[in-house]
């Protein structure tokens, strides 16, 4: 526990040993020199040369002082001599364009909060800031849980004090800054709060969109959060349906989101940066949306193509368009934090980048990851760092790409010594890309998870993995539902005694395809579950230093660093080993152009060796490498018993031979057995293999326990069995040893359904084949 008023700890030391120094040193010619000459992030002076409250307000506001020891309410305000003396007299009053609030440094406001009215303008934003003495600390606003209950008696969300729960609050209001301020808000630092209903926020920016009037604005513009130091911040260890935390912006309504107009409802052009966050639940930096109603029965919807998303997957905010957008959050340091640190949702045009994660999930127990963006589109994630996460099961990861994200991008960040793994993956998004990303000691599942088809593939390239096989639970630990790409990747297990354990499921691996990665194992011995790879290497990638002596503790600013322990010798085998592909980008981890030579190289680091490629172009494509063998049922028609009538007609049986894994076809609810699913080749046809593929998301599974496939005999027009199984399809059931059949339809006969699946079946696939000449 820090008292109040102290600083954030200085800047931290360099733990990296000689080896790896001497590594950056080797490099160093890599590393531009404006990132190596930035001092590292923590490394602010601890006191300023003057706070900004000391300087002339230049947007043409008044200037509001408060002082907590001198100061008088029933003064004017206007000047250090008369200031107020409590937050409260600021509380009730409206500022206008361009007023500052400036609080006196090295002064504290015990048990209150502070609520200033009114908004700023363009170019006159209201701010809360600092003036005094440069030698005294920030001012300390320490709320100790004096807030509202955001709940009623009965525990649900009470639409008047939702919003409400911060040391400084906001609702609907826009145009302001706050910066150069110390909170907290726990009334115990010593006790950890695990029961009850607590909600405690540092700073809780929102929009109540029960309070705003027909017509009134809706959107909400211009934040700027910086040089703020947010700490203590405690409230139970269990999920409460309400998100807190540090800095926090929420969108809040009472009724369904279907009730609410479009194309408002968000915030736009948010910078949250230079900021401190230590020993605060839930997050250190939250956007979300809240509606009351987003998780009901009737909330979900089908997109377009027929894919269903639950309320809580957000598919709403894309096509209602109530995405905030314009947001910047960057150069912020998170220790000890209880859940996920920087919980990002609803949000496009995110910059995400430079920020430090010590301590994730800390005191909560379900699912969270590090740093991530949910339901969002058009955002990177870039140069930020984690470690200390927990051994956690379900997601506990420093990233994650999750569901209904929309052009989302992952890249030169940096992980290590992370006990769930790298990686969480869920689903029901599009173009999804990590690249150029370091991984060291993230010792649980590399890539975990994989809960819904996507739109499109999802491209993992150019990153660099570094474990220890023996204590890695997985490489991927469910089964890819859709297409994945791992191009270009290092693999590299340090243990001598056990080689990588690639997957728990059988197919796993069904939707991935690798090319050119590097599989290294130090033991020698590589695992028999070790993916095909006709174009990759299992060589030792020759780094320029130790991987035992990684780099910590330079911070995000030195981040390079890092990824420069990792670059690779003059003569690694993996130069011009790699495969190009848009996807990769533009640059590596250390700003280099992609790429060099013959082709790109392996890993997070392109060696400057030969001529530079300046427009490279994909010539040989790896989504266009399938398989050769001719599906005989592809464009075919199909009649089926039974389909489904939802999602707007979509489900259909002509899915089941369009070659498309993410499309499907679904039984209606009351169906009979034996459901029925006709080819029609159009003329006699000779097959030996029938391929089959149940639809499984989050909430369905494999439903078809008994199948028969069926001829049609022309001569007695009639259906004649020539095979059946009764242990289930699932995924990626290709059924042989039946000879070879010719005829001009097949029919595929589901007749039993699994005794604990309530619904009927629902598949992607059916493909015919001759595999035998």
């Amino acid at each position: 526990m820090r008292p109040f008023g102290t600083e954030p700890p200085p800047i931290r030391s360099l733990y990296a040993g000689f080896i790896a120094l001497l590594a950056a040193l080797l490099v160093g010619s890599l590393v531009p020199p404006a990132h190596a000459a930035v001092a590292p992030d923590r490394a602010r002076p601890a006191l300023k040369a003057s706070w900004p409250g000391n300087t002339p307000n230049t947007t043409g506001g008044k200037d509001y002082f408060i002082d907590a020891t001198l100061g008088r309410d029933a003064s004017a305000g206007t000047s250090p001599a008369t200031a107020w003396r409590t937050l409260a007299k600021a509380n009730a009053t409206t500022f206008a364009p361009g007023d500052r609030i400036l609080l006196k440094a090295g002064e504290q406001w015990q048990d209150q909060q502070l609520w200033p009215k009114g908004s700023g303008s363009s170019g006159k934003p209201v701010t809360i800031s600092a003036y005094g003495d440069p030698n005294a600390g920030r001012p300390y606003i320490a709320t100790n849980g004096k807030v509202p209950s955001p709940f009623n008696a009965d525990g649900t969300k009470n639409p008047a004090t939702v919003g409400l729960t911060g040391a400084i609050v906001l609702r609907n209001q826009q145009y302001w800054e706050i910066n150069n301020v110390e909170l907290s808000n726990d009334d115990d630092f010593a006790t950890d709060i695990t029961a009850g209903s607590y909600v405690r926020d540092g700073i809780m920016v929102s929009i109540n969109a029960d309070l705003l009037n027909s017509g009134a604005d809706s959107i909400m513009d211009h934040f700027r959060i910086s040089d703020v130091f947010v700490h203590n911040l405690d409230g139970p260890s269990y999920w409460q349906k309400l998100h807190y935390g540090a800095v926090d912006f929420q969108v809040f309504g009472s009724r369904s989101y279907k009730a609410y107009g479009t194309g408002g409802y968000y915030f736009k052009d948010v910078r949250i940066e230079n900021n401190t966050f230590e020993n605060v639940e839930l997050h250190a930096v939250q956007f979300a949306f809240n509606w009351f109603a987003a998780d009901g029965a009737d909330a979900g919807q089908y997109d377009e193509n027929g894919k269903w998303h639950e309320g809580w997957e957000q598919l709403w905010v894309r096509t209602r368009d109530l995405y905030s957008r314009d947001v910047y959050i960057g150069h912020n340091y998170a220790e000890s934090i209880g859940q996920g640190a920087i919980q990002l949702a609803d949000t496009k045009n995110m910059t995400v980048e430079y920020n430090e994660v010590n301590g994730f999930l800390k005191r909560y127990d379900a699912v969270s990851c590090a740093l991530y963006l949910w339901a969002g589109a058009d955002s990177v994630m870039q140069y930020n760092e984690v470690y200390g996460g927990p051994d956690n099961e379900y997601d506990g990861t420093p990233w994650d790409l999750e569901y209904t994200n929309f052009n989302v991008t992952y890249q030169y960040n940096y992980s290590h010594d992370n006990s769930a793994g790298w990686m969480a993956y869920m689903g029901n998004s599009s173009n999804s890309v990590a690249r150029y990303n370091l991984s060291v000691n993230d010792n649980g599942v590399l890539v975990k998870n994989m809960l819904s088809t996507n739109y499109s593939p999802t491209y993992f390239t150019n990153n660099t993995f570094v474990y220890d096989g023996a204590d890695l639970d997985y490489v991927h630990d469910e089964t890819f539902l859709s297409r994945v790409y791992f191009l270009n990747n290092i693999f590299y297990n340090t243990s001598t005694t056990t080689p990588t354990p690639w997957y728990r499921r059988t197919g796993a691996l069904r939707q991935a395809v690798f090319s050119n990665n590097d599989y290294y194992e130090s033991g020698g011995t590589h695992s028999s579950q070790e993916p095909a790879d006709p174009r990759g290497l299992r060589a030792d990638p020759r780094f320029v230093a130790d991987p035992a002596d990684y780099v910590t503790g330079a911070g995000v600013a030195r981040i390079r660093e890092a990824a420069a322990h990792f670059a690779l010798r003059d003569d690694s085998p993996l130069i011009d080993a790699g495969r190009y592909n848009p996807h990769l980008g533009t640059a590596d981890f250390l700003g280099t152009h992609i790429y060099y030579g013959d082709a790109p190289d392996i890993g997070i680091a392109e060696s400057r060796i030969g001529p530079q490629v300046t427009n490279p172009v994909d010539d040989d494509p790896i989504e266009e490498e399938t398989d050769n063998r001719v599906d005989l049922a592809l464009g075919k028609p199909v009649t089926a018993s039974s389909t489904h009538p939802g999602a707007n007609g979509t489900l259909t049986a002509d899915k089941l031979t369009d070659g498309d894994l993410t499309t499907r076809w679904a039984a209606a609810d009351d169906a009979a057995y034996p459901i029925t699913l006709d080819v029609d080749f159009g003329a006699d046809t000779t097959f030996d293999e029938v391929y089959l593929d149940e639809y499984t998301d989050s909430g369905t599974n494999p439903r078809v326990q008994s199948f028969a496939l069926q001829r049609w005999d022309a001569g007695t027009g009639a259906w004649v069995t020539f095979t059946s199984r009764d242990d289930g399809i699932g995924h990626d059931r290709t059924v042989t040893g039946f000879g070879s059949v010719t005829t001009s339809r097949l029919r595929v006969a589901l007749t039993g359904q699994i005794a604990t699946e309530q619904y009927t079946p629902t598949m992607t696939e059916i493909a015919v084949y001759r595999t035998a000449e």
